[in-house]
């Protein structure tokens, strides 16, 4: 998570954010990144509310002012590590110079770069663990998160994926039920392959995932 640096921030309707507002918003940023950094060294359940305030500098009553409790703040955390996981993973297909000569390679490729990024940080993965699918889609769906940017992030991804599909003459009832179902499916066996080379290793599971993504491309279209 990127903290403030410049002197004027601007908030999501682009005015300017006054002392206050930069003061609670480095406050939730503080509480946000040192959570993750405990929930990451010490586990969930190994780590308390305490925990979090003394390691963010901040009251405990300050805590509850942005947040209902520990669960509420893992699931913002979740929700926001999955964002950064697919702009990621989007930002690494594009640099690659890779242009996929189908849809379905494309979205093979994609998933790829997400497995990628798991495999290079693995302490995010075990964070995250199977909950990926969940992070990006509660973001789509609840209005409630406070940060604008991050859904506007993650419904810009959406979005793409909706003109892929269309570029594609690619029809389906539902595109963001099949769009869960790819995450899910990447997440959920490439999760096992990474951690414990189960049922084999990630490089040797990547064509049988990719042709579970084709299956999925062919019982979705109508």
């Amino acid at each position: 998570m990127v903290a403030i640096a410049n002197s004027c921030p601007i908030n999501s309707f682009g005015e300017k954010m006054s002392k206050v507002e930069v003061n609670k918003k480095n406050k939730r940023l503080a509480l946000l990144d040192n959570a993750y950094s405990l929930f990451i060294e010490k586990g969930f359940n190994n780590t308390t509310i305490s925990d979090i305030v003394n390691r963010a500098g901040v009251a405990k009553g300050t805590f509850y002012l942005y947040f209902k409790d520990k669960f509420d703040l893992r699931n913002e955390i979740v929700a926001r590590k999955s964002i950064e996981i697919l702009l990621k993973a989007e930002e690494n297909m594009k640099s690659s110079g890779t242009e996929p000569k189908t849809l379905e390679e494309g979205i093979a490729a994609f998933s790829d770069a997400i497995l990628e990024c798991f495999r290079n940080n693995r302490l995010q993965l075990n964070f995250i663990s199977k909950n990926l699918s969940w992070g990006v889609f509660s973001h789509i769906a609840e209005s409630n998160f406070s940060n604008e940017k991050d859904r506007e992030e993650i419904n810009n991804v959406y979005n793409n994926f909706l003109a892929v599909l269309d570029e594609n003459n690619y029809k389906c009832a539902d595109p963001k039920i099949l769009l869960f179902t790819i995450i899910e499916f990447i997440n959920s066996t490439g999760y096992s392959a990474i951690v414990g080379d189960a049922p084999c290793s990630l490089d040797k599971y990547k064509p049988y995932l990719h042709k579970g993504i084709e299956s999925l491309f062919k019982a979705y279209k109508i």
